[in-house]
C-alpha cells in the first residue's frame, strides 16, 4: 500500500509539473497584434495557430485572422517564433543546417542562419519583405520551424 501510495503522489506530481508547464505564460513585451500591427498584443486575445497561439489586441483582430489566416500568416508565423513557441531546425533560406553565429532579429524574432551570404540577403530587405523571405510558408518550411508542445 505504501508503494502504491508514492506512486500516486510521484504521478500526481508530473501531472502538475505538466499543466504548469502547459500555462506557462508567454513575455508579450514588444509583442505586436498581427492584424492592428501597431497595436500591442494582449494574453487574454488568443487564436490557436500551428499548435501554438497567436495573439490580437482586441477581440476583433481573431475574427479577422479566422476569415484569412493565409493574409496574416507570415506575421502570425513571426510571432510564433518572437513569443518563444517554435524551435527552428534549419536556414529558413537555404534550408541547410544552422550556425548558431549568424542570427538576425527580424520583426522581433531572432532567427539563425546557415552562413553570411543567407544572413545577408535577408539584412538587405526590410519590412514585410523581409518577413516573407523568413517566415512566409516557404520559409517556414525550409526552416524547419517547429511549435514546442509543452
Amino acid at each position: 500500500m505504501k508503494r502504491f501510495t508514492l506512486l500516486v503522489a510521484v504521478v500526481s506530481g508530473l501531472l502538475l509539473a505538466t499543466v504548469h508547464a502547459a500555462d506557462k505564460e508567454v513575455d508579450l513585451k514588444g509583442v505586436k497584434c498581427i492584424v492592428a500591427t501597431d497595436k500591442d498584443a494582449k494574453a487574454d486575445k488568443t487564436a490557436d495557430y500551428k499548435g501554438g497561439k497567436v495573439y490580437f489586441c482586441c477581440g476583433n483582430c481573431p475574427k479577422a485572422f479566422a476569415k484569412d489566416e493565409k493574409k496574416f500568416g507570415t506575421k502570425a508565423n513571426a510571432q510564433l517564433v518572437q513569443t518563444g513557441q517554435t524551435k527552428q531546425g534549419k536556414c529558413p533560406i537555404s534550408g541547410a543546417e544552422i550556425n548558431n553565429e549568424k542570427e538576425l532579429t527580424v520583426g522581433g524574432a531572432k532567427v539563425k542562419f546557415c552562413c553570411d551570404n543567407c544572413k545577408g540577403k535577408v539584412e538587405k530587405e526590410k519590412g514585410d519583405k523581409q518577413l516573407e523571405m523568413v517566415f512566409g510558408e516557404d520559409a517556414w518550411k525550409k526552416g524547419e520551424f517547429k511549435v514546442e508542445t509543452k
